[in-house]
């Protein structure tokens, strides 16, 4: 089974191509995380509750969840390379809208069409970067991608925080409009045409996608992801409240955050190509470690910096793992499943934002945390029981490597079936 590398692309070129789809996702990844750190100034600014205004990371979430399976499925038979380079521009609209926006309800809108392109670009990026790769080094690539939104969290947004801090929220949109622009015009010269990870057509597609057992992975990604943005949608309000932290440190804490997050992504890439499970099961631990630092050393700085660094390399680090499996799982709906993971990383998002929201009315932000904890440990027997989940016959377009790296940790071998 031949690699779906583009026609003439060499290694030089591919590597060049899997650098620009990760500059992509760092526009993309800044844009949605950023916002944590001017939440406070759009509520000021806006009239609104900080809780209220924290439904703008729901916003974007529930755009990533709903609009991008819904535009990868109109778009099936489209050219990756097309669908990348429309997002990014509709991406970049988007935000202009956004720098614009009045009222919170235009800027809620404006999230929803910025988080429904996200998707669509995660989506097409990951069937792009595993197209250009060996496939034992799939795990890598997909690494790669996602590893530009582990690095927004180390400079676009503690940037784009201290840009909106010094001269106004609107300004934060302006730079990541900015941001946009740059990677699309890098991406429309930079990233050839590969073969997609899927059948191409989109009964097919779905019928694969939505199979059980990648549902029942999608639900473990769900509760992983969304235990840890209960916290992290208020984590400059924890860090300023609880912590004492304020002003410009705000952005060197989450820097420290974002330098661990991008440390274990693209370490989480490789391990996910060994042993995606384990991976996973064992960023979930950690994860509950992390989050439990936070929690009971909230007033030592020090000790918060340690729980952060925790915090930080499984966070994202498990991302690249979650990603391989689910594409792994679908078989031949590849490119929808594609998605799909981004989909239910920020069903998470959305879920865990409203459940942070609803901990900060209720207890104060100083239980955000060990609400996030609960959810976290809920997540872990779920996510080793994905472990036994198999991959399908090697007879789809996923290949043999791909298929052992991804398999149940119980020892069965995958045949090839002759």
């Amino acid at each position: 089974m031949s690699t779906a590398t583009a026609p003439g692309a060499g290694k030089p070129r591919n590597n060049l191509a899997l650098g620009a789809l990760g500059l992509g996702a760092f526009a993309i990844g800044t844009a949605e995380l950023v916002i944590v750190g001017v939440l406070n100034l759009i509520a000021d600014d806006l009239d609104v509750s900080l809780s209220t205004a924290g439904l703008l990371v729901t916003a974007y979430a529930l755009g990533i969840s709903i609009g991008g399976p819904i535009v990868t499925a109109a778009t099936i038979r489209m050219s990756r390379h097309t669908l990348l380079c429309a997002a990014l521009a509709v991406f970049v609209l988007g935000n202009v809208a956004a720098l614009f926006a009045g009222v919170f309800g235009l800027l809620v809108a404006a999230r929803v069409l910025c988080g429904a392109l996200h998707g669509l670009f995660l989506g097409a990026a990951s069937a792009v970067a595993t197209g250009l790769v060996a496939p034992e080094h799939r795990g890598q690539a997909v690494g790669l991608v996602f590893g530009g939104i582990s690095v927004s969290t180390v400079f676009g947004v503690p940037l784009g925080t201290l840009l909106g801090q010094s001269l106004g929220w609107q300004a934060t949109f302006a730079g990541v409009a900015v941001l946009g622009g740059i990677a699309l015009a890098v991406i429309v010269f930079g990233v050839p045409a590969v073969r997609g990870s899927g059948s191409g057509d989109l009964t097919s597609q779905a019928r694969h996608a939505f199979h059980p057992r990648v549902l029942a992975m999608l639900g473990a990604q769900v509760l992983l992801m969304g235990s840890q943005f209960v916290a992290f949608t208020y984590l400059a309000a924890y860090l300023e409240d609880v912590t004492g932290i304020d002003g410009a440190m705000v952005s060197v804490f989450l820097m420290i955050f974002g330098v661990f997050s991008a440390i274990g992504t693209f370490a989480g890439g490789r391990f996910a190509d060994v042993n995606a499970s384990r991976t996973l099961l064992v960023g979930n631990t950690v994860l509950i470690v992390g989050l439990a630092g936070l929690y009971v050393f909230g007033e030592s700085k020090p000790m918060v910096g340690v729980a952060l660094a925790l915090w930080g390399v499984v966070g994202f680090g498990v991302t690249p793992a979650l990603q391989l499996r689910v594409i792994s799982l679908a078989g031949q709906g590849g490119d929808l499943a594609a998605t799909l993971g981004a989909s239910a990383a920020n069903v998470g998002v959305a879920s865990g934002a409203a459940i942070g929201g609803w901990a900060l009315a209720s207890f104060g932000i100083e239980d955000v945390p060990l609400t996030a904890l609960v959810f976290a440990v809920i997540s872990l027997p779920a996510v080793w029981a994905t472990r036994f989940l198999k991959v399908p016959s090697p007879a789809a377009p996923v290949s043999v490597a791909l298929a052992r790296n991804s398999a149940a940790d119980d020892g069965t071998p995958v045949t090839t079936g002759g």
